[in-house]
């Protein structure tokens, strides 16, 4: 059976092949055989394009023409859907899911945008990713990111690529000062090294612990070596080491404080966050614009860190820094008057270091603002001042510094840049205390000589005339102007009040007055010589009138003109020479006095070599015109040149003109003691009769020619002095 239908089935094959050959064969003598490619014919006169061709005609009848493939990836309102892409074929397209997608029933493409179901794949989990070994698979919605563990940093590749490669936590290398031969710097380097070098992320708050205790043991041991390079090194080790610590911190504020008082305050949060932030600490708390923590720095974390480390023991390491003034030292000098050559400084608070994730905080966009807890003050001296001061490493060394910090009177401190800060009692020292030494050395000597030329000149009768007269209100008005100045010229409560006004009113008149009078003496020496012949010169109550009244009127003027807001400084009770044109109340008179005595000098001087060229001169009155004339331009050189020195060449900021002026000044005295009374005879003789009357003995004359010369020139001299 089964071979007869085998047979049968072979033949019917046999036929049907036949006659399908038949028909073919019929059709292509139909076709044209002309049809392009990825066309058919459909008679023997013209040809279609293949599904998925088109060409200018749906019917080709022409040779030349062709069949093009269509894109229908770019026809109108075709899509494949979400996360899918469209790919052309010839005559044909696939849609597939983009790349990091795939099809739920894992086939590689399909046609429809109803059978679109691609979805994310997670290359970290199934194994996909191109990520080192040294970082961390982070999925992402169709794709994936390779970023650092906490702590670790990209060394190659672009930040978060396949390609990224990351070393461990870059802690500093712990060795202060190796040229310094200190076992405690060695000791404590050693075991800080240990501490890093076995550093676990899961034991990051041991860590910490452990690390500002080990800091605080180092402070509290005395050290003999460099304190101020120790402190730049120690700080800028310790803010790296907790900055690259924190990243291993949970997010959220940490804080410890250790058995000496040592605290650490640490705010981690997302570095994309924008808020205001305050930072907590016993003994301070930060506020600043969170987006300045990381600048313009990207986290390999994704976030930032702000902490606050106070030490009560770092003072003693930092405690005697001077503090840079060169940005504050014109205005600080402008509001003394006077230039400031040296600052006390005193620590009233911890030093706070304050750091960030963003290591560039030398220029911060926006402004940090603290308040620091420090020991009340419960009201400010003279000359002192409460500051907000950061310190500042510099050539291994460092400073105190304000520049880019201010402090209102709330406490409240803001700066645009952070390091360590504190608050410190700034006590600003105007004066050489030299200088004030010699200064009240001089006035007291000053004052001694003084009150001797006011007794001379009011008892020695024979020396007693017009000029004597002149002297002697010379006398007491710089008595009276060095008892003012040395009583009350320093201004102790550093505010301009009614006492310290007047003190300066008073010296004003004393100083001018002097000067009026030393005027009144060449204006004598120019009747004697000049106009010797037309008159007697001026009167007593002419005298007065001028050498009292000028001044008077001037100060009252000037008084009238500034409403005493010129009288009385800050520092000390004198004219207030920042007021403009104040400065010629006392200047103008003073230069215009010695610029007329001298003009009168050079006059006697030329008159009286006119006279002694004469073929009969009055000898007697010739030498004593001499002697006036040469006292004269001697009291001129000490009282003007003086002033002069001052007014005119003395430049506040140099050392030895300041000790010229002061000598100069407080010698005064002295000097018109010793011209006016040691120099003159008649003075002396004086004095030895009030000698041998204190000591009982006779008086007798020095010897015979002194005594005979001596006693015919008092008699020649007297008669001609008491017509003055």
């Amino acid at each position: 059976m089964r071979g007869v239908r085998c047979p049968g089935l072979l033949v019917v094959c046999i036929l049907l092949s036949l006659s399908g050959a038949g028909t073919q064969k019929a059709e292509s003598k139909n076709c044209a055989k002309w049809c392009p490619i990825n066309s058919k014919c459909v008679s023997n006169r013209s040809c279609v394009c293949k599904p998925g061709f088109s060409s200018e005609k749906e019917l080709i009848t022409n040779p030349a023409e062709s069949c093009e493939d269509i894109n229908e990836c770019l026809l109108p309102g075709f899509s494949c859907g979400d996360f899918a892409m469209c790919k052309n074929s010839e005559g044909s397209y696939t849609c597939v899911c983009n790349l990091g997608y795939k099809l739920l029933s894992g086939a590689e493409s399909f046609v429809n945008e109803s059978e679109n179901t691609c979805q994310d794949v997670d290359e970290c989990s199934s194994g996909q990713h191109q990520c080192h070994n040294s970082t961390v698979c982070k999925n992402t919605v169709g794709s994936y990111k390779c970023h650092c563990r906490p702590g670790w940093k990209p060394t190659s590749g672009s930040l978060r690529g396949p390609d990224t490669i990351c070393q461990e936590p870059p802690f500093p290398t712990w060795t202060l000062l190796p040229t310094a031969h200190s076992q405690t710097l060695l000791r404590f380097s050693v075991e800080v090294q240990n501490l890093l070098r076995d550093f676990n992320p899961a034991t990051v708050n041991y860590t910490i612990q452990k690390l500002i205790e080990a800091v605080d043991k180092l402070l509290e041991d005395p050290m003999e070596t460099e304190t101020q390079q120790v402190a730049a090194q120690l700080l800028s080790n310790l803010e790296q080491s907790l900055r690259t610590l924190a990243q291993f911190l949970p997010k959220g504020p940490f804080t410890y404080t250790s058995p000496s008082n040592t605290e650490l305050s640490l705010m981690v949060k997302e570095q994309d966050n924008k808020d205001v932030t305050t930072v907590h600490h016993g003994q301070t708390w930060m506020e600043l614009d969170w987006a300045v923590t990381a600048g313009a720095k990207i986290s390999e974390n994704g976030s930032s860190v702000a902490g606050i480390l106070s030490s009560p023991n770092m003072e003693k390491l930092l405690g005697n820094t001077p503090l840079n003034l060169e940005q504050r030292r014109a205005s600080l000098e402008d509001f003394y008057g006077s230039p400031i050559p040296s600052v006390s400084l005193k620590l009233l608070s911890n030093i706070n270091s304050v750091f960030l994730t963003n290591t560039n905080t030398e220029k911060l966009a926006s402004n940090v603002t603290f308040k620091f807890d420090f020991t009340s003050v419960e009201s400010i001296e003279p000359r002192h001042e409460l500051i907000c001061a950061f310190w500042k490493a510099h050539n291994g060394n460092g400073y105190w510094d304000t520049d880019g910090c201010s402090m209102n009177g709330t406490g409240f401190c803001h700066c645009n840049h952070l390091t360590s800060f504190a608050i410190l009692m700034a006590q600003y020292h105007v004066q050489d205390p030299r200088l004030e030494l010699i200064t009240k050395v001089g006035l007291l000597l000053s004052l001694i000589c003084l009150l001797l030329c006011i007794l001379t000149f009011l008892l020695v009768k024979p020396i007693q005339s017009s000029r004597t007269m002149v002297h002697l209100h010379l006398c007491i008005c710089l008595f009276l102007g060095s008892i003012i100045f040395l009583v009350g010229v320093e201004n102790e409560g550093g505010e301009v009040g009614l006492r310290c006004r007047l003190v300066a009113v008073m010296l004003h008149f004393c100083f001018l007055a002097a000067f009026c009078w030393m005027a009144l003496e060449g204006v004598e020496l120019y009747f004697l010589v000049v106009r010797v012949f037309q008159g007697q010169g001026l009167s007593t109550w002419q005298r007065c009138l001028i050498g009292y009244g000028v001044p008077l009127l001037i100060v009252a003027i000037s008084m009238a003109v500034v409403k005493m807001d010129g009288y009385g400084h800050a520092t000390y009770c004198w004219l207030d020479f920042r007021k403009q044109g104040f400065l010629w109340s006392f200047s103008g008179p003073v230069a215009f006095i010695i610029f007329c005595n001298a003009a009168i000098f050079v006059i006697t001087v030329w008159k009286l070599t006119k006279k002694f060229s004469e073929i009969n001169p009055n000898m007697k009155k010739l030498r004593k015109a001499r002697v006036l004339t040469i006292t004269s331009i001697a009291q001129l050189l000490v009282l003007g040149c003086t002033w002069g020195f001052g007014l005119f060449l003395f430049n506040p900021h140099s050392t030895w003109l300041s000790y010229i002026f002061t000598l100069l000044n407080c010698l005064q005295g002295l000097f018109l003691y010793v011209m006016l009374c040691l120099l003159n005879k008649k003075v002396r003789e004086e004095y030895w009769k009030w000698a041998c009357m204190v000591t009982g003995s006779k008086y007798t004359e020095f010897n015979s020619s002194t005594t005979g010369t001596g006693t015919s020139q008092t008699r020649a001299l007297r008669s001609s002095e008491s017509g003055m």
